[in-house]
């Protein structure tokens, strides 16, 4: 019996120090939804835990828009620039926040919208809420016709205050359009 049990116990050991070693994390599942892109400013694409990719319009907010065609992108007019600037912008903070979380969001859904996303605050694995942060850097803004379903209203409606009274992001910019304004004047569907 002692015989089979050191080579066993080696091999164990010398598996676990390996998967450690690696990364574990690929053979075993982990806490949250997989984030598979970050499509703009409030939206990711992610895998859930059935392997289904599930589109995720952030809660709370709206953040700026970013050029989707090429027409938008080549596009010479002020207000388009300044919008796809922002919105750039943001969806950049969006992807950094979400490689800081190691890949992988938290989702609270609390609706679903009229094109099927669900509608979620998000958090990382570390508990930072993305929304206030983007509320706070002034990269988006509340949405009020829908503040009413976000469980974490007043969080974001402080971050939104600290960054208006400080005039950080979009709260700098005199020619900035908000972006629900802005769709609806260049009849653009988010």
């Amino acid at each position: 019996m002692d015989k089979l049990t050191k080579p066993v116990g080696f091999w164990l050991c010398a598996t676990i120090m390996i998967l450690g070693l690696i990364g574990c994390d690929r053979f075993v599942s982990t806490s949250g939804d997989a984030v598979e892109r970050v499509s703009d400013g409030d939206t990711l694409v992610v895998k859930d835990t059935n392997g289904k990719n599930l589109t995720v319009r952030f809660a709370c907010l709206d953040a700026p828009e970013i050029a989707h065609t090429n027409k938008e992108k080549q596009s010479k007019r002020t207000s388009d620039r300044n919008q796809f600037t922002w919105g750039v912008k943001a969806q950049q903070r969006v992807q950094q926040l979400v490689q800081q979380g190691g890949d992988r969001v938290t989702l609270n859904i609390t609706d679903r919208d009229r094109y099927g996303r669900q509608i979620a605050e998000v958090r990382l694995k570390n508990g930072t809420f993305v929304q206030q942060v983007l509320l706070q850097e002034g990269l988006a803004k509340v949405y009020r016709p829908y503040l009413n379903k976000c469980p974490s209203k007043n969080l974001v409606q402080q971050a939104e205050a600290e960054a208006k009274e400080q005039r950080l992001g979009v709260w700098s910019d005199t020619k900035f359009v908000n972006p629900w304004e802005y769709r609806s004047l260049y009849k653009y569907k988010k």
